[in-house]
């Protein structure tokens, strides 16, 4: 998967679960300041996106992630190693 096609899917699971535009999930956008996502919502992203690219994202590396880019880039690592 291209990464714009990744940055795509993301965005649209992050609209769509956190009830946002579209035009709100900028790849600078932050999760929690910009996005409005709490703690709870953030678990069931990453539930989301785990399901949705079957892989696992441990807490350590969510506890890392700020920005829709951050999430993008380690989804993309993850989808490299599982190829």
């Amino acid at each position: 998967m291209k990464k714009e096609e990744l940055f795509k899917r993301v965005q649209e699971i992050i609209a769509e679960s956190l009830d946002v535009d579209i035009e709100e999930v900028t790849p600078e956008a932050s999760l929690t300041e910009d996005i409005g996502a709490d703690s709870l919502e953030l678990v069931d992203l990453t539930m989301d996106f785990e399901d949705e690219f079957n892989v696992k994202i441990e807490t350590a590396e969510l506890n890392e992630i700020d920005t829709v880019e951050e999430i993008t880039n380690l989804l993309e690592k993850k989808l490299n190693k599982a190829a």
